[in-house]
Parts: structure tokens; C-alpha cells; sequence
């Protein structure tokens, strides 16, 4: 797998990004990159966001891992593989985070359990966590890096089992700012974006790199 240069989505030309914090959008399984994009309007404007591709096809759009009886954990691997891969091309940025919806929240969390210093915060819309341990784990909770984590008390499409599972193991491993909305689904509402954009402004400006 990889992540197609072409299909990123910028929100700043390539002249204007240097020196500014880079935030990363994950979409949700059987959308793309344009989903969530305008987003960028209700975030802090110092932001660079780049909004990338899931390399996999899914029902209508596209995806990080299957949903069906062809799914493996190798997917989750391959897909964490090449966001980290992408990144690593990404230079001159003050800060880097990630924000993912739903499947793109997984992957996003894994990249932190896999490369715990990769990224200076990340947000998780909606989402879960892979059960199976990850290599960066026990330095992830030295790390502690802040985590955003918000989900709806009617979203129907992610067990209660596994968010609560996801819950308790952010807790434990990283900073985590968790809110629960009231009458929500699947689905971010205004409330939330509201709360992801202060958590932004907190956190954003943090100096942090990839490492080499």
C-alpha cells in the first residue's frame, strides 16, 4: 500500500506551508478525501491540513481496511505503513497531528501505538482501537502524547464494547481529553467540532518532528 501524492488534499499551496503545524485527515471507510475537508473552515487558520486517500477501494469510495470476511490485521499494518512512509516525506512543518474519522481514527491511533513520537497529538472522531498490541505501546505511556477522543452516545456503527475498550486503553497510555455527545450517531456535530478546534489550539503549536 501506499498514499498517492495526487490525491492529497491541500489546504495551503506548497509555498505557504513551511514553518506553519501540519495536521493529517484520515476519512472514514467508503468515503475519500474530500469528506470532512471544508472543515477547515471552523479550525484554527494557522493550521496546514492535508487531507489523504485511503489506498484501498470500499463500497462507493475508498478505505484503510476491509470490512468483511477479506479482512486481515495485515491491512492495518500496511495502511499504518504507508501513512507513516508519507509522512516522513513531510518536512518544515512546526508540529504534525492526525485527525481520523472512524476507520481513519484506528489507523490514526496505530500510528502513535506503532511510532509513539511520530506525532505531537491526534484526534479520534468516532473510533476504535485494534485489539492486538502494538510494538510502541509501553512507550507510548512514557510519551503520554495528548489525544482527543470524542464519540456519539447513539453511534450504533462501533460496539459499545470496543469504545469502551478504546476508552479505558487511552486512558492509560496517553493525555486524553474524551467527551461523549448526547444524541449523536455516527457522525460529528457541531458541539464536537467545537471542542476539537479548542483542543487544536491548544496543542497544535507544539514543536514536534518526525524522526529521522
Amino acid at each position: 500500500m501506499q498514499i498517492d501524492d495526487e490525491r492529497v488534499l491541500w489546504s495551503a499551496p506548497p509555498g505557504e506551508r513551511a514553518g506553519r503545524p501540519l495536521l493529517v485527515l484520515l476519512h472514514g471507510h467508503g468515503l475519500d478525501e474530500s469528506v470532512g475537508f471544508d472543515l477547515r473552515h471552523r479550525l484554527p487558520p494557522d493550521l496546514v491540513l492535508a487531507s489523504l486517500r485511503g489506498p484501498l477501494r470500499a463500497r462507493g469510495g475508498f478505505g484503510w481496511f476491509a470490512l468483511d470476511s477479506t479482512f486481515g490485521f495485515d491491512q492495518i499494518e500496511s495502511a499504518v505503513a504507508a501513512v507513516l512512509a508519507w509522512l516522513d516525506r513531510q518536512l518544515g512543518y512546526r508540529s504534525v497531528g492526525v485527525l481520523g474519522f472512524s476507520q481513519g481514527a484506528a489507523i490514526a491511533a496505530q500510528c502513535l501505538r506503532v511510532r509513539p513520537r511520530a506525532l505531537a497529538y491526534a484526534v479520534l472522531l468516532s473510533g476504535f482501537l485494534s485489539p492486538l498490541p502494538a510494538p510502541g505501546d509501553q512507550e507510548l505511556v512514557r510519551v503520554r502524547p495528548p489525544v482527543f477522543s470524542g464519540r456519539g452516545d447513539r453511534d450504533t456503527l462501533v460496539p459499545a464494547l470496543l469504545s469502551d475498550l478504546s476508552d479505558r486503553w487511552l486512558e492509560v497510555h496517553t493525555t486524553v481529553t474524551s467527551r461523549i455527545y448526547a444524541g449523536l450517531g455516527h457522525q460529528v456535530s457541531p458541539e464536537e467540532l467545537a471542542d476539537v478546534a479548542a483542543f487544536l489550539d491548544r496543542h497544535a503549536s507544539v514543536t514536534g518532528r518526525l524522526p529521522v
